[in-house]
């Protein structure tokens, strides 16, 4: 990882972030399993720096912040994190915060705060631009399933329509049998990159957040090519919120966790990155034009379920926790498609 200090991101999230006070203890992260609320154990106890925190001078540094987009009677909204409650923004999601002007970071009029655990999470971009993944990026990984060592970021492409809310029911494709998890840490580019350097790509990073690619293996391996294996609708939860860089140390060195039905199956750090999140999104941006609320996920570690003697996938039922320190999790209930 690189070290650096971040600028501000946009212009308008600059003079937002500025008026910020200082806004007490970090909150915890409500969940929804089954429509049920749920706290995270010892979320409060958690250390960083708290919300509101906003440094002077020369090289200014992102307020840390937690923003969310949440689901209404009447429609969708982007929302900041503020004393456990979740305030409505004037934007439609994160997505459209990023890329929109200061009015779009105001409090929505007449909107009423939203308590966290009564809050229906949408992915945290519910309409990126493009979704780019990099494959084989854990040293764990790339050793668990034979690999040297890749001389350049593997990239491979999503689409808007995978994403699934951090608490919705993930549907298990009834065409597929080998359905494996993939926990992964989510960047979400802040304002517009091309042909970057690492150092222009990670000023240009505005948050992190939680991903997992649910990959099928049995699509995956027909062709040399992954994406039919990564491409299935609402398949990939994504948030719960886009956590700025100040309040995660730069995502520099987090626990990743994916967990079924309470068993650890994966468990690495994201120091175990093989090419980090400015590095693979300066790599990208030599081809194509990264913008505003653009959704990177930078690959998994070992533990994945294809990979295990014998291999094993997931079942209705069962519940796919996937956390990542700092950031939160996503929690999503693996039902049955009904066919017919």
């Amino acid at each position: 990882m690189i070290e650096h200090q971040l600028q501000p991101q946009h212009a308008a999230w600059r003079l937002y972030l500025m008026s910020v006070t200082e806004r007490g203890q970090r909150p915890g992260l409500g969940r929804r399993v089954g429509g049920q609320a749920e706290q995270p154990d010892g979320y409060a106890q958690q250390n960083g720096p708290g919300p509101g925190s906003f440094c002077h001078g020369h090289h200014a540094r992102v307020c840390a912040m937690r923003f969310a987009t949440i689901r209404t009677d009447q429609g969708t909204t982007a929302a900041r994190l503020e004393g456990g409650a979740l305030i409505p923004l004037n934007a439609a999601d994160v997505g459209e915060l990023l890329a929109g002007g200061e009015e779009l970071w105001q409090d929505r009029p007449g909107a009423q705060p939203v308590p966290e655990p009564e809050a229906d999470f949408a992915p945290v971009v519910p309409r990126p631009g493009k979704i780019l993944c990099a494959g084989l990026n854990y040293r764990s990984h790339i050793l668990e399933t034979g690999r040297d060592l890749p001389e350049y970021p593997t990239l491979f492409a999503k689409f808007a329509e995978t994403l699934l809310g951090p608490g919705d029911d993930l549907v298990l494709p009834s065409v597929s049998e080998r359905i494996d998890w993939e926990v992964e840490l989510g960047v979400i580019i802040g304002k517009p990159l091309y042909r970057a350097t690492p150092e222009q790509a990670s000023a240009a990073i505005a948050g992190y957040t939680v991903i997992n690619d649910v990959s099928m293996r049995d699509w995956q391996r027909r062709t040399l090519q992954w994406l039919q294996g990564k491409m299935f609708e609402r398949s990939t939860p994504a948030g719960p919120y886009l956590v700025t860089p100040d309040e995660c140390g730069d995502a520099a060195d987090l626990e990743v966790i994916c967990e079924v039905d309470g068993e650890v199956m994966q468990q690495s750090r994201t120091s175990d990155l093989l090419f980090g999140p400015a590095e693979i999104a300066a790599y990208a941006s030599q081809a194509i034009t990264l913008r505003p609320g653009d959704l990177i996920a930078t690959g998994t570690c070992g533990g994945v379920g294809d990979a295990r003697k014998p291999p094993v996938y997931l079942q209705p039922g069962q519940v796919l926790r996937t956390r990542i320190q700092d950031l939160g999790e996503c929690v999503n209930l693996c039902v049955a498609e009904k066919t017919g």
